[in-house]
């Protein structure tokens, strides 16, 4: 078993504040999207049940998987629960999973559209046993529509919700952020749909809502397409059809990332037409400070090569440091562009309880200190304590069938025995 806790002498964490205490959720679901979800919510104090398959369960525990059974990505992102071993295919598991559901307020899931069904476990079924129940759903391409069955991960859903065009240099072919940007903005979506379900029960304090109002329906590719501000009224406006432009953000200059002496760069947004003054000015060039045609975005959008090329010259000239330091002075947003090593040595994460050290177990042995992710957002001055880290494969199954199902000892062995490779 994973034991993780504070280490000794880690920032001191502000007290355990739990909004969402007396909910609990079921989570079905695999890899970042739902979970991400889940996290959202225990964090804040719900009570979140994971059911993972038999033997390797959720396929994120072998993601960027180091040493041991379980990546550090698994113990980041499903923090804060328990893990349930559970056969959804098997008709055990499946009466589990309803028995569970009678106990539960929300209902998460992940998997391809009509899986569930399948399983019978459709949400006409699940609102059966439990008729209050809020089933938030996450899938590629949604629940409807002619592209609702095929499926799709989050590198597809950025492409085609229309932000991988616009990822990387305009001579060169889209990238790719260097994270799950998709699964977790489509995670943040249905922890949002969730709690506005949530928010209409308790307020409603009457019968239960109909079914159709009760679901969430999270696509993966709209998720990212709610993120694409203009991006559709400019083209139909005006046909606008925006490009990859690198560094820079399409129609803002200046604002980039800058060269300095030594090799390192840092990021100036010198877009606001004030602030762009007091950057030429800074830089040794008053007179693009006083031309009139660069008093404005569209202007300076215009000239952005020439502006980036300025800015370079100068940067170029002092270390990071120093020119920050400068830039922070005259009051022009700028930063480092930080690595991991960088975030765990500044400050200001520190003061905010945001790098949360717990001791690490990979089952050959334990590692201290390890850094992780606060909770965001901040309720009052620091993030709350994260209280456990990703459970272990099945660690709380025998604890939710006795204290939460009532199952006596002998129905828990046979529980475990149904679920390969999980012992009592």
């Amino acid at each position: 078993m994973t034991t993780s806790r504070p280490e000794p002498g880690s920032a001191e964490a502000p007290r355990a504040f739990a909004p969402l205490a007396g909910i609990r959720v079921l989570e079905l679901g695999n890899y970042i999207a739902a979970p991400t979800a889940g996290r959202l919510l225990a964090d804040f104090g719900a009570e979140v049940i994971k059911v993972e398959r038999p033997g390797t369960g959720d396929e994120l525990r072998n993601w960027r998987l180091y040493e041991g059974s379980t990546s550090m990505l698994y113990r980041t992102v499903n923090r804060n629960k328990k893990s349930v071993v559970l056969d959804l295919r098997s008709e055990t598991g499946r009466a589990l999973v309803l028995e569970l559901v009678e106990h539960c307020d929300i209902l998460l899931e992940n998997f391809r559209p009509g899986t569930l069904e399948r399983w019978g476990l459709g949400p006409e079924v699940l609102s059966a046993a439990n008729p209050d129940l809020i089933i938030t759903r996450l899938s590629a391409y949604g629940q409807t529509g002619p592209m609702s069955d095929r499926p799709g991960f989050a590198a597809v859903a950025e492409a085609v919700g229309g932000f991988r065009e616009l990822v990387g240099d305009p001579d060169r072919p889209p990238v790719r952020v260097g994270i799950s940007i998709g699964d977790s903005i489509a995670g943040l979506y249905a922890a949002f749909g969730s709690m506005m379900l949530l928010f209409q029960r308790e307020r409603s304090q009457g019968a239960p809502a109909p079914l159709a109002e009760r679901v969430v329906d999270v696509a993966l590719n709209e998720a990212i397409f709610s993120m694409m501000e203009s991006l559709i009224p400019d083209y139909e406006a005006y046909g606008v059809r925006r490009t990859r432009t690198g560094g820079r953000m399409e129609g803002i200059a200046p604002s980039n990332a800058y060269v300095c002496a030594g090799g390192g760069s840092i990021v100036i947004a010198g877009n606001g037409d004030s602030i762009f003054a007091r950057l030429m000015q800074i830089i040794g060039r008053p007179d693009l400070a006083a031309d009139p045609a660069l008093a404005s975005n569209a202007g300076r959008w215009e000239r952005r090569d020439e502006l980036d090329a300025a800015i370079g010259v100068w940067t170029a000239t002092l270390p990071p440091a120093e020119a920050l330091a400068v830039l922070d002075q005259a009051g022009v947003p700028s930063g480092p562009i930080y690595t991991a090593e960088d975030i765990c040595a500044d400050p200001q994460y520190t003061a905010r309880h945001m790098i949360q050290k717990f001791d690490v177990s990979t089952g050959e042995r334990t590692i201290p200190g390890v850094g992780f992710p606060g909770i965001v957002p901040v309720l009052g001055e620091a993030s709350l304590p994260v209280r456990s880290l990703g459970p272990d494969l099945g660690e709380h199954t025998a604890e939710v069938c006795r204290n939460l199902l009532g199952k006596s000892e002998e129905e828990i062995r046979a529980i475990l025995r149904t679920a390969q490779g999980v012992t009592a």
